[in-house]
């Protein structure tokens, strides 16, 4: 696993670090994309780091070069003569490569001319996959991997998420063995909301006034630089109450034209401004479960954001709500979802008569349902909507999650599990 260290000196590993070093051994470009400031560029430093500390012997990796497009010099090369920035016969890293869509096509000739794995490792604040800009997809040729926020079980110096691959790879019968193993430190989850998972302001800042001034920051440089390499925006106080009613509405299933006339916006115009948030990583959109798969691209998403404490920040929200722990949910499964093979659907299921549940985390032909309560007295009536889903599908349908804010372990039905979410997060 790589180790990280920041700038006070923590030792910080990340859970992607070995889908990124497993990709390294076999792609020849590994992309790695997630929001500014989730520790990308020190992730990809502390790749290096680590190839120039093993290159000791005659078949030692050679180090690895670093740079950043954030330096003015390095992006007026790529600009010019993006060849000559990417030929070299040693490994390099590519930091922010959003900045200038057009080095990948460069990187895909030098990749043409030799496959060596591990050759580029490129980070992107931005997903190369669905900016406009980007016409080089690198098909065949990358790997694409993404760093969210720092996990509850990161920020503790474990460098995992939750224990969800225990729970899908055993039976229902053994969850309680399961959960019971792991079942100390105890913790309320209105904190970790606040503070969020960005590392600077969720390590090292424990005053709020200190995380608002940060981001104040963090905002302030999204909307004025990074917002503006990706598309042109005319009105930023728009695209700003855009951002806040879209953090209102978190947990919510996204209807463009109400949210449209409720900040007055045209609806094409909220649908621009979400795919752009979504672009930056700063949007989450969690599709419907739906057995027809087209269904699911009709069918309306829930409406997350990638951090609580930025939303938290934006929505001038003081104490967090149910949602903001469906949210940390979230972002759990999504750390756990973007590292394992084969990969997983993390979807919500809403029926026509209202019933819903937060979560469904689709392996295979199985669905493990998931519902999540701030309530700190899981009842059986909490487990309603999971008993539900799994009559309406029925063995596909695995025995339900409840997690909880309180401390009890116990099985509320003989199919839904009572777990607080400190146990599985």
């Amino acid at each position: 696993m790589i180790i990280i260290h920041n700038m006070n000196d923590f030792v910080l590993p990340r859970s992607v670090s070995s889908s990124l070093e497993k990709a390294l051994r076999v792609m020849p470009a590994v992309v790695v994309a997630g929001a500014r400031q989730t520790g990308k560029s020190t992730l990809a430093r502390a790749i290096g780091r680590e190839r120039t500390e093993r290159a000791t012997g005659p078949t030692a990796r050679p180090g690895r070069r670093y740079l950043s497009l954030d330096d003015f010099d390095v992006l007026d090369l790529a600009r010019r003569d993006p060849d000559a920035l990417v030929r070299d016969s040693h490994p390099v890293t590519l930091d922010e490569v959003q900045r200038e869509p057009g080095l990948l096509s460069a990187v895909k000739r030098e990749i043409d001319r030799g496959r060596q794995p591990g050759r580029f490792l490129l980070t992107g604040s931005a997903n190369l996959l669905l900016m406009r800009r980007v016409s080089e997809s690198l098909t065949g040729r990358a790997s694409y991997l993404t760093l969210w926020p720092m996990t509850r079980r990161e920020q503790l110096g474990l460098g995992e998420c939750g224990i969800w691959e225990e729970l899908v790879e055993v039976p229902d019968r053994d969850w309680l063995d399961v959960v019971t193993a792991d079942a100390d430190g105890r913790e309320d989850w209105r904190p970790l909301a606040r503070r969020g998972g960005f590392p600077f302001p969720a390590v090292h800042l424990g005053m709020e006034e200190e995380r608002a001034i940060w981001f104040d920051g963090y905002v302030q440089t999204y909307l004025e630089r990074d917002l503006q390499m990706l598309s042109a925006i005319q009105s930023l106080p728009d695209f700003r109450r855009l951002m806040r009613a879209a953090c209102l509405r978190i947990g919510s299933t996204v209807n463009q034209s109400e949210l449209g006339r409720d900040i007055g916006l045209s609806q094409p115009t909220v649908h621009r401004y979400l795919n752009l948030l979504e672009t930056s990583y700063l949007l989450l959109r969690v599709p419907a479960y739906a057995v027809n798969r087209t269904k699911r691209l009709i069918k309306s998403p829930k409406l997350y954001w990638c951090d609580t404490g930025l939303a938290m920040h934006l929505s001038h929200e003081v104490e967090p709500r149910g949602a903001h722990l469906e949210n940390l949910v979230l972002q759990d499964l999504l750390v756990w979802r973007d590292s394992r093979s084969p990969r997983t659907e993390v979807l919500h299921w809403r029926a026509t008569t209202g019933d819903e549940v937060h979560f469904v985390i689709e392996t295979g032909d199985s669905l493990l349902p998931i519902e999540v309560k701030a309530t700190k007295r899981p009842r059986v009536a909490h487990a309603a909507n999971l008993r539900t889903f799994r009559r309406e599908y029925g063995r596909t349908a695995r025995s339900g999650l409840l997690l909880h804010g309180g401390d009890s372990v116990e099985w509320l039905t003989p199919e839904v599990l009572a777990v607080p979410w400190w146990v599985v997060m």
